[in-house]
């Protein structure tokens, strides 16, 4: 990421290529895409829509990789062995870079997705599984993410780290998003969401913007005027 000289720069995020939502409207205004790798949702012509766009757009690609999970929308929490893991992120990542290299772009970042994503901020094993597995010739990915093990670890390993909040998903005391089957889960009020996105600026590298909810690329769209509105540069991951 990078803007003029002694700007403030923040990224917009968004997961892609899942088939719920308006890839391309939100390419338009987001700076990276998470793009799904097959496992959770998407296929390789999917993926290879979605690079074509965002090389066309300028948007950053990163790595959407899940469990293998495709009924449950990788959100139901697996136990899965760490060599089996590894190895799936490893595929996942693979796949998805081979398809943005066909559409002359590359995979900038790695992204864990929904009950995965969570489970590595806990979960050492599973941690260090998923970055093992995100090695691209000989280089591991950046790794964008909420504080917990998978960050520690890739900090320990000298690999870039970057923080992620969340502006239209509510927040428990602890700094962790509250569990989308509880009340509260989901901020829907359009103007809630850009002021929790301006109040999270300043703590983060990105936000990510949720294209599965209604108006979501209203929303997307509002967040990204009210960021600029306040003067900070957008700069993709």
């Amino acid at each position: 990421m990078h803007g003029p000289p002694g700007s403030r720069t923040i990224d917009l995020n968004a997961d892609l290529g899942e088939e719920v939502t308006d890839d391309a409207a939100l390419l338009a205004v987001v700076t990276s895409a998470n793009v799904a790798c097959g496992y959770h949702a998407g296929s390789p012509a999917i993926m290879r829509s979605v690079c074509d766009e965002a090389a066309r757009l300028g948007v950053s690609v990163g790595a959407q990789v899940s469990y293998a999970d495709r009924p449950g929308f990788g959100r139901v929490p697996l136990d899965v062995a760490y060599a089996v893991l590894r190895d799936q992120v490893a595929d996942q990542v693979g796949t998805l870079a081979g398809i943005a290299a066909a559409a002359g772009t590359s995979v900038r970042y790695l992204k864990p997705h929904g009950a995965l994503y969570h489970r590595v901020l806990d979960d050492e094993e599973q941690a260090q599984a998923v970055l093992d597995g995100s090695v691209l010739d000989g280089r591991g990915l950046p790794v964008l993410g909420m504080p917990g093990h998978l960050l520690t670890l890739a900090e320990a390993a000298g690999r870039p780290v970057l923080h992620e909040g969340f502006p239209d998903r509510g927040y428990t005391a602890d700094g962790r998003l509250v569990p989308r089957s509880e009340p509260g889960a989901l901020v829907t009020e359009e103007d809630r969401i850009v002021a929790q996105a301006l109040a999270l600026a300043p703590t983060v590298d990105s936000l990510c913007l949720h294209g599965d909810s209604p108006g979501a690329v209203e929303h997307a769209a509002a967040v990204r005027r009210g960021l600029v509105a306040a003067g900070l540069v957008l700069a993709g991951l």
